[in-house]
């Protein structure tokens, strides 16, 4: 799919503007004031939230197999959760998910 040049020049810094004026409002707004407890209590969950929407697609869909499960990025992600939890090390758990998908790719 190409996009018109003269649309991507509109588009770009309206994007951009828009992406500002939003941080914007949360950091320049409150700027030097402490953050009320629940919003900051909240704050705390957002990598938590994150991160799963990011790593959850390329397990479950992942471009290398043209979009269908894989075992091997299955129990890689079972692994790596299963380190973590038992652990609480993020480290553990990124090498032993990475060693069991390299493993499990070479082997299947």
């Amino acid at each position: 799919m190409k996009i018109d040049p003269a649309t991507f020049w509109i588009v770009l810094p309206v994007l951009g503007l828009g992406t500002y004026l939003i941080r914007f409002s949360f950091l320049g707004m409150l700027g030097s004031r402490p953050l009320p407890g629940p919003l900051r209590r909240a704050l705390r969950y957002t990598a938590v939230g994150i991160l799963p929407g990011l790593v959850a697609p390329a397990v479950l869909w992942p471009p290398a197999t043209g979009g269908a499960p894989d075992a091997a990025r299955l129990a890689a992600a079972c692994v790596t959760l299963a380190v973590g939890v038992a652990t609480r090390s993020v480290i553990g758990a990124i090498l032993a998910g990475g060693i069991t998908l390299y493993t499990l790719l070479w082997l299947l």
